[in-house]
């Protein structure tokens, strides 16, 4: 019987480095649109949120320990490049998610916890601690209860207290290894929405409708239409950093489905104009608890998680993973935007609205979905669907 792993997820160069980073968005891009429909299929209707990159890191810190076709199929089944490719990478990404000033907070912690009576290679904890920025601690996974509030303290700590309750201490019965990776984003928006909500209406189907608070701005944003996809993008940015919020709206009320049975053509490059656009978007806030597990088998990671797995590289006991859960959590409002002064030009705009050039509009007033990213590497998705 293989000793279990357990993978949990807490839900910002040179050329060469740079290849490298396009190599891993590459996969990054195409392992979002896969277990994004992975997930669209176990939450029919639902709105969900979840972060690829999340679990991409946790996944590949456990590819470094892997042998044989347990680690070729981190390859297919995840996206990731090469495990050099990888490393290089994230040695150039990971220090870019620690940012903390006032108007952008991204932090991302990777921590292993070692049963006390367990060892792991010191190979592999030096590359974890070097390549991955991974903290150890030791503790006692007999003592579930209490092992199991550390690792949430841990977990609330590095989320600003938004993901809770992460571990429950039956799912650390006969563990002796945990992986924990924790992402935390807080962001204003660089163009202010109006501080204030409306009340409007939400078209969830083509004959149903619900009301929601609508959020209002408008400013000059990254702004594209696509015929092929019949859809409008817009790119929302966050003061402070390179990061951004792309909203994909498709034209028909009921046009989401297509949307995302085409998202790798989504993710590519659209034909971005800066352009003056009225933007209504509804507040929305989501929280969503995911066994990933029977996803990935589905996505063709299976041999971890069989007691045929080959982990030898991160202990010399054998190693099968039990689970890889995430826990993710957004929150979209008005709030954090800049002070009364930007309110009262607004207030001016929307009391007499004069326009020196045409102005667009862009309202999500129907199903849309979103991406959250930093550079090209998408940190968060989710669909909003006001079910």
């Amino acid at each position: 019987m293989k000793t279990v792993l357990v993978l949990l997820i807490a839900l910002v160069a040179t050329a060469s480095c740079n290849l490298a980073l396009d190599k891993f968005a590459e996969g990054n891009h195409k392992f979002t649109a896969r277990l994004y429909n992975e997930i669209l299929k176990a939450n029919i209707g639902k709105n969900f949120v979840f972060s690829p990159f999340s679990v991409e890191v946790i996944l590949a810190l456990t590819r470094a320990g892997a042998k044989g076709k347990t680690a070729s199929e981190f390859s297919t089944g995840v996206d990731l490049p090469s495990e050099e490719v990888t490393e290089e990478a994230l040695k150039l990404f990971l220090p870019l998610l620690k940012s903390s000033n006032e108007n952008l907070r991204l932090t991302t912690a990777n921590k292993l916890y070692i049963n006390s009576n367990f060892s792991i290679l010191d190979s592999y904890k030096k590359l974890a601690v070097s390549t991955y920025d991974a903290a150890t601690e030791n503790v006692d996974f007999t003592k579930t209860t209490e092992t199991a509030n550390r690792i949430n303290q841990w977990v609330e700590e590095r989320t600003n207290n938004k993901i809770q309750n992460l571990v429950k201490p039956e799912s650390l019965d006969d563990v002796q290894l945990v992986l924990i990776n924790a992402l935390h984003f807080k962001g204003k928006w660089s163009n202010p929405f109006v501080p204030s909500v409306t009340k409007s209406d939400f078209y969830v189907s083509a004959t149903e409708r619900t009301t929601v608070d609508m959020m209002f701005t408008e400013d000059t944003f990254k702004y594209a239409e696509s015929a092929d996809l019949d859809a409008k993008f817009i790119e929302l940015p966050y003061e402070g950093g390179n990061v951004s919020m792309t909203v994909v709206l498709p034209n028909k009320v009921d046009g989401l489905a297509a949307l995302e049975r085409n998202l790798q053509a989504v993710f590519q490059p659209q034909n971005y104009q800066e352009l003056y656009v009225s933007v209504k978007l509804p507040t929305f806030l989501t929280e969503t608890e995911l066994n990933l597990t029977p996803l990935l088998k589905n996505l063709g990671l299976t041999t971890i998680f069989s007691e045929s797995a080959d982990l030898s590289g991160i202990a010399s006991e054998p190693l099968m993973v039990s689970e890889v859960l995430q826990k993710a959590f957004i929150n979209v409002t008005t709030t954090g935007t800049e002070a009364a002064a930007t309110t009262a030009l607004y207030g001016l705009l929307l009391s007499a609205p004069i326009y020196s050039t045409p102005v667009v509009y862009f309202t999500a007033d129907h199903p849309f979905f979103y991406y959250i990213k930093i550079h090209e590497l998408i940190l968060f998705i989710g669909k909003v669907k006001h079910s």
